[in-house]
């Protein structure tokens, strides 16, 4: 049968696979994480472009962007107002979070349109390009923001004013600090000047809204307390007129606050109980009398007898008497005349003394009916008033009631009367805590374009929408990642990872003979389903359409870890589509029977092995004819040499593999890691097995350069 240029999976169909399952998609579409870096290795120039575009654009806008100028100005904001007059229009009282609510409400009042006109009409922006919209880059950024809804609407103002006032919100930045009370106030110009200037004007135009909103909320407070003080008025002499009436009505008379008939109640209890009292005192004089009397003393040892003048003065004349009698007696006779006229004397003193104490009794005893009947008096006429009372206590309660509602309307109106004025005062005072503790200057330094900020958003923005480049290239079409996806598309082992060379001097170093003989060392350790002579080893090399300089140079390094070894090696291009004919004959000669095998080989004493070309492309090559030249060619090397390898191309593209492959021991696929399409690899997986044959191992050139 005579083979065609056809390629050669076109000549099998899907039915005529063996019956070996090939490795489905899902099972080396699998990406791990530490394959993520070998994919944007593999990719590194969509990022690296990336990241040059980016940076060139960021460096292009700061040289045609016109520079800005910051400039910020500080504002110490007291949660507690200044308390020159204490009343609750302005509480001074701190709220549960420490006042930071109340600064950031007056970060909300510096940025209200209120604040921002007065600025603007303060600082005339309206005139001003930058900011009133008449300059291109302003007419551009009114109607972007026109286009997305963006653009405030204020009544009663210009489209200037509010094209001004809108460019001057972007301008402008209003924050309170971390763990502070300062507010900072950062506006942006063309000019430093000017963003100080605006800066400046913007805080002052602050200061004043809040000095004007305090004056006018203490004015509309007096003037709504003003208001109503007649209306409390009329209400205070209403409730008078209600109290007197009534108190006319049921004759009830106030005499210092208080009612007659309750005065008169108090003072005649009070004076019935000094009554009470008197007659207690007076009854026990009495009885101490009448307990002396009885006993038949008259010692006049009684209080009042004490301090009766009388008593105290015939004691004295008793005393002295009575002296004068014993110091008679002592000198005289009893029948002296002298003594009898001393002892006459004193017995009439001591008559008189008795006579003065039974006077005191009788003194006594008169008081004490008196007060006795005093008392009496008092008491019936407290029992009186006491009827008296309870027929008043009965028209009082309404008087109480009507009276409690006069204090009630005389208090409210008192403090209707003071909180007026209070609020009147108030109005005239600035209570606002509120200071600037840092004017804007000019700044030194533009604050945009920062070259150094665009430079690092450019490179990061640069690397990160690269590397998502990258990764939906590689998803596009992804490559061989692993060792382990590799073995998954091929089900069959990997046998090495032989390092990338870029040179002869490499190729022939010691770790690239060690490696290249650790792969001929694990073939020889499985055991191969094709037919082989006793000595010769028959290897194939065959890749994707992409991974050519791979395969030459594993068929490269394991000749010479071979030829090292000692063993004689024959290297035989096969690779009908990579286009190398010759006009000496080689392979292509041998398998249409038109050349001797040994007339083809060429001995490479260079490399140290032999190489058969691929030859000329004269005619066709019959299939049987093929075959069996296939067999000629292994059985003849196989007397001068060792080991076989053809180099087989891609295997989708190569019509020569058909003839070979029957006859070879083992069957190794190429790709390199990070580089090979899975899709490569799978194609010569998949064209392996429609020839009839299946995959020895996998042999991969890793990421790591050996020059």
């Amino acid at each position: 049968m005579t083979m065609t240029m056809t390629p050669i999976t076109d000549r099998f169909r899907e039915d005529d696979l063996p019956s070996r399952s090939l490795p489905a998609a899902s099972d080396d579409g699998g990406v791990e994480i530490q394959d993520l870096w070998r994919i944007l290795w593999h990719r590194r120039m969509w990022v690296v472009v990336t990241v040059v575009l980016f940076a060139g654009l960021a460096v292009l806008y700061s040289l045609v962007t016109p520079p800005l100028y910051s400039a910020t100005a500080q504002l110490l904001v007291d949660p507690r107002d200044r308390q020159i007059v204490n009343n609750a229009l302005n509480p001074s009282m701190i709220a549960s979070d420490g006042g930071i609510t109340q600064v950031e409400s007056q970060v909300s009042v510096l940025q209200s349109s209120g604040v921002l006109l007065r600025a603007i009409q303060e600082t005339r922006l309206t005139e001003d390009e930058e900011f009133n919209g008449t300059s291109l880059i302003g007419e551009m950024t009114s109607l972007v923001a026109g286009m997305l809804g963006r653009q405030e609407s204020v009544p009663n103002l210009t489209s200037v004013e509010v094209k001004t006032l809108a460019n001057l919100r972007r301008r402008l930045a209003v924050k309170r600090a971390d763990k502070v009370f300062v507010i900072e106030v950062t506006t942006t110009a063309k000019s430093p000047d000017k963003a100080a200037r605006i800066a400046n004007a913007i805080t002052a135009a602050y200061l004043a809204d809040q000095g004007e909103a305090r004056s006018r909320a203490a004015r509309e407070a007096s003037e709504a307390l003003t208001a109503r003080l007649e209306d409390q008025r009329r209400a205070v002499e209403a409730a008078e007129n209600a109290v007197e009436t009534y108190r006319s009505e049921n004759n009830l008379v106030m005499a210092s606050g208080q009612l007659v008939s309750e005065r008169q109640l108090a003072d005649v209890n009070e004076q019935l109980s000094a009554a009470q009292n008197r007659v207690a005192t007076l009854k026990a004089q009495i009885d101490q009398i009448e307990q002396q009397a009885a006993a038949g003393t008259a010692s006049g040892a009684t209080s009042e007898a004490m301090q009766s003048a009388v008593v105290a003065k015939l004691r004295e004349q008793e005393s002295t008497l009575a002296q004068r009698e014993a110091d008679l007696s002592s000198r005289l006779g009893p029948r002296h005349p002298s003594l009898i006229a001393v002892r006459t004397q004193l017995e009439q003193v001591r008559r008189s003394v008795t006579g003065e104490l039974e006077r005191v009794a009788l003194s006594a005893r008169a008081d004490y009916d008196r007060a006795v009947a005093n008392e009496q008096q008092l008491a019936a006429k407290l029992e009186s008033l006491k009827q008296q009372s309870l027929a008043v206590d009965q028209t009082s309660v309404r008087l109480r009631e009507l009276q409690r509602d006069l204090d009630a309307v005389k208090s409210v109106y008192s403090a209707f009367l003071v909180r007026a004025q209070e609020a009147r005062e108030q109005a005239n005072v600035n209570s606002t805590n509120v200071r600037v503790i840092g004017e804007a200057l000019p700044p030194n330094q533009k604050s945009w374009p920062r070259l150094s900020l665009l430079l690092v958003g450019a490179i990061g923005a640069g690397v990160g929408i690269g590397a998502g480049l990258a990764f939906l290239r590689e998803f596009g079409s992804p490559s061989l990642l692993s060792i382990g996806q590799a073995e998954a598309i091929a089900q069959a082992p990997v046998l090495g990872v032989l390092p990338k060379v870029r040179s002869e001097r490499a190729r022939r170093s010691a770790s690239a003979d060690n490696a290249a003989g650790l792969v001929l060392a694990r073939i020889g350790d499985r055991a191969s389903g094709a037919p082989s002579t006793d000595t010769l080893r028959t290897i194939l090399l065959t890749s994707g359409r992409r991974d050519e300089p791979q395969r030459h140079q594993v068929a490269a390094q394991i000749a010479s870890a071979s030829s090292v070894r000692g063993d004689r090696v024959l290297l035989i291009d096969a690779n009908a589509a990579g286009g190398r004919h010759g006009s000496q004959p080689g392979l292509l000669d041998i398998l249409r029977g038109e050349s001797g095998v040994m007339d083809a080989i060429r001995i490479n004493g260079g490399a140290g092995f032999a190489v058969m070309p691929l030859g000329r492309a004269s005619g066709p090559i019959m299939d049987r004819i093929a075959r069996v030249q296939a067999r000629r060619i292994l059985t003849e090397a196989g007397v001068h040499f060792d080991l076989v390898l053809v180099d087989g191309g891609a295997a989708s593209d190569n019509i020569a593999l058909a003839p070979l492959a029957d006859a070879l021991d083992d069957i190794l696929v190429v790709a390199e890691l990070g580089t090979s399409a899975q899709r490569d690899v799978k194609g010569a997986v998949r064209t392996i097995s429609l020839i009839g044959r299946s995959v020895t191992g996998v042999v991969l050139i890793g990421s790591g350069d050996t020059h």
